[in-house]
């Protein structure tokens, strides 16, 4: 059985709590918030990295043309004022005028144009393409006015240029490329960007001149952030005061954190889904996992509430869907797999296994998760060699192929659409595991489908046959763990997007 809290977390936990002083207070004076990433972020710039923190960033330093309001999921316009299908492809937009980028370049429709036409070109090496590879190009009608062409209907447009499609300085971007935006990155958000030491350290400050955006504007002046992997070591950090904010915080050290009464603990939901994918396709070569009956077994295998219950906590849920449950066409109606260790056994003799197998385990997060998951395997026979990587470098590898079994999760980009997780990976691309031709086609017509009945149909017809076909073994949602000091005012919001528009000082 798992325990809530393992002895060393327990320990390290206790020790710093029992030994290190009353917190010094945040840094209001100065007007900086001091914030600290887990993960490293390999680039700021939000079309060539796929990670969390690089989320949290894009919404800090540049704008969409949409907003979505995180509380009520209503549509406002950012960037645009208005906007209306000229077609079934065809989208038109009058642009907000007077907005001007943080290097003082005007905002206008040839940034749209540029932006657009730039990242809905495979080769340009945007990392989701899932995100931008719906538009096929845009066009200028006037100084702010822009139409967007889809490749085919796409329902779903409106969420994702709310989201993950940000408008970029054509003049800029043109000069310095990814690389450039990377280091000197400029936007038209509520922050600037005013030091990058890359995969470390980054300093923002507020923008004066930012627009009337419904993100609301900034209060708080400068922020810091510091990537620090190791949890123990941010605990520390804000004990000793030179942090002011940490989150992803493991469910027993969020706890024993929010006993001492100094510190606010909020624990919000999100769209994160953890799960295993499994190398169905053989692309990492002839592996176990091209076995139906295998991949059954590992769904078996593993005792999804076991792990919400002692390690996520909070608002987690069990999940047997590749998609968060909110998601349009998230069905829930599908093929689940029952903890049944004895079960899994059996299905790996009768895919000729008896004695089990070994396979290379990889995970890029969350350590403590992946060696449960590993203890569930080995329990069976699966002996697995466990490998943590980076993110960046894990995704490479998936990319190329050489993943036969991995530990991972997807936050959708916090899209409320299930395009936005399911196609993502199961319509033969870069991450596919599976290419499963009937998956595809279903995806296909469910993703540019206008009839909601329809794409609910034939997101159906997908989701029961990847379950059926245990392509992957869903877990569990995420929840996350916010501790700030007591100088802080935040509240999150569901979509697990850290908005430092957002907050203020008590």
């Amino acid at each position: 059985m798992l325990r809530k809290t393992s002895p060393r977390a327990a320990l390290i936990a206790a020790t710093l709590l029992a030994s290190v002083a009353m917190p010094a207070v945040a840094d209001e004076a100065s007007g900086t918030l001091n914030v600290a990433f887990t993960k490293e972020l390999e680039n700021i710039d939000s079309y060539f990295n796929s990670s969390r923190e690089g989320v949290v960033m894009q919404r800090a330093v540049w704008d969409g043309l949409i907003y979505r309001n995180p509380e009520t999921n209503e549509y406002v316009g950012n960037l645009a004022t208005s906007w209306e299908w000229i077609d079934d492809t065809t989208l038109e937009f009058k642009l907000r005028e007077g907005v001007t980028f943080h290097n003082g370049e005007p905002f206008n429709a040839d940034d749209v144009v540029f932006t657009v036409n730039f990242v809905a070109k495979e080769e340009n090496g945007v990392k989701t393409q899932r995100n931008v590879n719906w538009m096929e190009s845009a066009e200028k009608v006037d100084d702010y006015t822009v139409r967007i062409k889809l490749k085919k209907k796409f329902p779903a447009a409106i969420e994702f240029l709310s989201g993950p499609v940000s408008m970029y300085p054509n003049e800029y971007y043109a000069e310095v490329g990814a690389s450039g935006m990377g280091l000197k990155p400029v936007g038209t958000g509520p922050y600037r960007v005013t030091e990058v030491v890359p995969g470390q350290h980054f300093k923002l400050e507020a923008n004066s001149a930012y627009h009337d955006s419904p993100k609301g504007q900034p209060e708080i002046a400068n922020i810091d952030i510091r990537t620090i992997p190791d949890v123990n070591t941010q605990m520390a950090e804000l004990f000793s005061g030179s942090l002011d904010l940490i989150w992803q915080v493991p469910a027993d050290q969020a706890a024993k954190l929010g006993q001492m009464g100094q510190f606010t603990v909020a624990n919000e939901s999100t769209m994160r889904v953890g799960y295993l994918q499994m190398d169905s396709a053989g692309r990492s070569g002839d592996n176990p996992f091209t076995n139906k009956l295998v991949r059954q077994a590992v769904n078996h295998a593993i005792n999804r509430q076991e792990l919400v219950d002692a390690l996520l906590q909070g608002s987690s849920k069990v999940v047997y869907t590749p998609c968060f449950p909110s998601q349009f066409g998230c069905v829930q109606d599908v093929t689940e797999y029952e903890f049944n260790p004895e079960k899994a056994k059996e299905l790996l003799a009768e895919a000729g296994y008896p004695d089990g197998f070994e396979t290379a385990f990889y995970a890029y997060r969350d350590r403590q998760y992946a060696e449960a998951i590993s203890s569930y395997l080995n329990n069976v026979g699966i002996k697995t060699d466990f490998k943590m990587l980076q993110y960046s470098a894990l995704r490479e590898l998936n990319m190329d192929g050489k993943v036969p079994l991995s530990f991972q999760t997807w936050g959708s980009y916090s899209i409320n659409d299930a395009s936005a997780m399911v196609s993502q990976f199961f319509k033969h691309g870069s991450l596919d595991s599976t290419r499963d031709d009937e998956v595809r086609d279903w995806l296909d017509v469910a993703d540019s489908s206008t009839n909601p009945d329809e794409r609910i149909e034939y997101y159906s017809k997908a989701l029961e046959k990847i379950t059926d076909e245990a392509f992957w073994a869903p877990m569990f949602t995420y929840n996350t763990n916010y501790v700030f000091t007591d100088q802080v005012a935040y509240t999150p919001t569901p979509d697990e997007v850290l908005r430092f528009v957002d907050m203020t000082w008590n």
